[in-house]
């Protein structure tokens, strides 16, 4: 079970870094360093950027869960 956890945490782990690295910019931050902040928005929120939010907020609860059950089974296991 523990080597499981291990596993799906390391996969989550690496998802979550892609899905927050595929995130346009919104302006402010480093993004605009380097001429993110140069791009008008015309639209709103696309379906496929929504999406991207909905596999980065489930990966993160996820990887969240994921790391609180380790540690359970790692301290009473």
């Amino acid at each position: 079970m523990i080597l499981t956890l291990q596993i799906l945490l390391v996969i989550t782990s690496l998802l979550l870094g892609l899905s927050v690295l595929l995130h346009k910019g919104k302006g402010g931050g480093l993004s605009s360093l380097f001429g993110g902040g140069m791009q008008t928005n015309l639209s709103g929120s696309t379906v496929a950027e929504k999406n991207l939010d909905r596999l980065t907020v489930g990966t993160g609860v996820v990887w969240l869960l994921c790391i609180i059950a380790l540690n359970l089974a790692l301290h009473y296991g």
